[in-house]
């Protein structure tokens, strides 16, 4: 009889049982003088001692400021030193940090404070295109008339207290430094006192997951979830406290967060943030002057790193090791990550929020093809198992279905949503990620979709990614993401975005050339779109959702989108 397509990770090293800001200590205590934090762009750079200072002093600031156990404390900032002190001294105190996404607009704003119910947000001043400060006022207008600290705003219920990230002061806004200053009003012992009466299984964190439909769903983790997972994500990738790890990922995500700040915390190694918000010439500088060990990063970060035209100027000799997740991994661009960039023992993990995020995760040894075209194995403690999306039943291995995973990694449950966190974790505790995905007989996973992205083309079942990979091979093809468009006679015909390598042309009648008599007829484009970029989340995850209302619109398919299916 085959093997069913179920994994355990069995494990010598056991789960910690200790809350963040506990752990934190004894890591700070073990590795005092070690460069715990570097931010290239502001100049800061601390030592683990230096950085429990900080976290320290914040976190009485909070207690000053009247932050309970169990208050929410939002972050809207991209990525610099003050949020991950932000993030370990919430930790500290039992308060739950709740990351809002740097690209929210005022409508994705307003839902995150007052579904989470936040009492005090640290914001940004501004981040690209938003200017945070003018967004806020425009929500709570009530801030000109307001002292700092005593908000009563009509849309905002909850939020009484904003602290902002600059030096200037503002209107009913703490600047940083002042509320700094609060600490001075609250003794060691009395944080010491609040920390120990912590449980690592209380909620520490929510972050909202992006939705294609409906509002953002608030998945809630506990220290016990991103703690682990940050720890075994970093000792699967042999991480000592020599290791310097460059983090151009946001810090709002559970890759920045967990993987990168987490990770390293646990091994007493370094974080690095090259930037605030990616930009391939300052991580690849970052490399070189940090001698970074490891690198994280989505395929498209990699990519237009390896496409930028002074890549070869830096020498990026001192990597070893990193992560590439956050979405299907290329074949091509790995091997050239492990080749031209020297991180030989890059690996690919495989998770989602909900899990806190990874489950599966490459390994170092493993057969390079094993390395490049699978997301690994099953993660330490956790289980997983891939199921029939018509009856839930375990499939056998190398059938294809929906994965799924239990354990300790498994979220507390959305935020004040009973029904939607019922739909997600079954009644078994296993959580339904909405992928489709097969294991091998060695227990390799691979991602072929999205449940939800899988094409229809009269009656044949298509995944995506096994297009991509093929048009990867092309040589002109620098990336590709391919999609399904509506079609009257076939419901669904296949369409691919293309971006070109620098200073290539290529034609549409060229791809489908490249494509006939190599991969199933039915698979082949039916549309070819040629383009410089792709839309995606602040993650660097595709929005294949609007690539396809993009489609639509441009080729015309209104009528056959209006065809209403069963």
């Amino acid at each position: 009889m085959k093997l069913l397509s179920y994994a355990s990770g069995a494990s010598e090293k056991p789960l910690i049982g200790k809350t963040i800001g506990q752990f934190f200590d004894e890591i700070a205590a073990r590795y005092p003088d070690n460069e715990a934090l570097v931010s290239c762009h502001q100049s800061i750079r601390w030592t683990y001692r230096q950085l429990q200072a900080e976290v320290g002093r914040c976190a009485r600031a909070f207690i000053a400021a009247g932050i309970d156990k169990g208050a929410r404390v939002g972050i809207w900032s991209p990525n610099r030193a003050e949020w991950t002190v932000v993030q370990l001294a919430t930790a500290k105190i039992g308060a739950i940090l709740v990351n809002i996404n740097p690209s929210y607009r005022l409508h994705e704003l307003e839902y995150a404070l007052n579904q989470s119910g936040c009492s005090l947000l640290v914001t940004a001043d501004a981040f690209k295109y938003s200017n945070y400060t003018e967004m806020l006022y425009n929500l709570a207008p009530e801030l000109e008339k307001s002292q700092p600290g005593r908000l009563v705003a009509q849309r905002l219920p909850a939020l009484h207290s904003i602290v902002r990230l600059a030096p200037e002061p503002t209107p009913g806004m703490w600047t940083w430094q002042e509320f700094l200053s609060f600490a001075g009003k609250v003794t060691e012992e009395k944080l010491a006192a609040r920390q120990a009466a912590l449980d690592f299984d209380e909620p520490i964190n929510i972050q909202y997951t992006s939705g294609t439909t409906g509002f953002p769903k608030g998945a809630t983790l506990s220290h016990h979830n991103i703690l682990n997972n940050g720890f075994f994500v970093a000792d699967i990738q042999e991480f000592s406290d020599k290791d310097r790890l460059v983090i151009p990922v946001p810090l709002y995500h559970c890759f920045g967060m967990v993987l990168g700040n987490l990770g390293c915390i646990t091994h007493g190694a370094t974080m690095i943030y090259p930037c605030e918000g990616f930009d391939a010439e300052a991580v690849l500088r970052a490399v070189e002057e940090e001698k970074a060990t490891a690198i994280y990063g989505v395929p498209t970060m990699f990519i237009a790193e390896l496409g930028h035209q002074k890549f070869f100027d830096f020498d990026l000799s001192s990597l070893r090791t990193g992560v590439m997740a956050g979405a299907s991994c290329p074949v091509e661009v790995m091997s050239k990550v492990k080749t031209l960039m020297h991180a030989s023992q890059m690996q690919i993990g495989y998770g989602m929020t909900e899990t806190s995020p990874v489950s599966t995760q490459t390994r170092n040894g493993t057969p390079l093809e094993k390395q490049v075209s699978t997301v690994g194995q099953v993660h330490p403690h956790l289980e997983i198992k891939i199921v029939s999306p018509e009856n839930g039943k375990t499939v056998p291995r190398g059938e294809r279905g929906e994965l799924c995973t239990r354990g300790y990694s498994v979220m507390l449950g959305y935020w004040k949503d009973k029904e939607k966190t019922r739909k997600a974790i079954d009644e078994c505790g296993w959580m339904h990620s909405g992928d489709l995905a097969a294991m091998d007989d060695e227990g390799y996973i691979n991602i072929v979709g999205r449940i939800k992205d899988m094409i229809i083309r009269g009656g044949e079942n298509i995944y995506p990614r096994e297009i991509e990979e093929f048009l990867f091979k092309h040589p002109k093809v620098s990336d590709v993401q391919v999609i399904g468009v509506p079609d009257e006679k076939y419901g669904e015909e296949v369409m691919a975005w293309i971006r070109l390598k620098p200073g290539q042309s290529a034609t549409e009648e060229e791809i489908i050339a490249f494509c006939k008599g190599n991969i199933a007829y039915y698979k082949v484009p039916r549309y070819i779109k040629f383009t410089e970029s792709f839309p995606m989340t602040v993650t660097g995850k595709i929005r294949k959702v609007e690539m396809r209302d993009i489609s639509i619109r441009e080729l015309g398919l209104e009528k056959a989108a209006g065809v209403k299916t069963a």
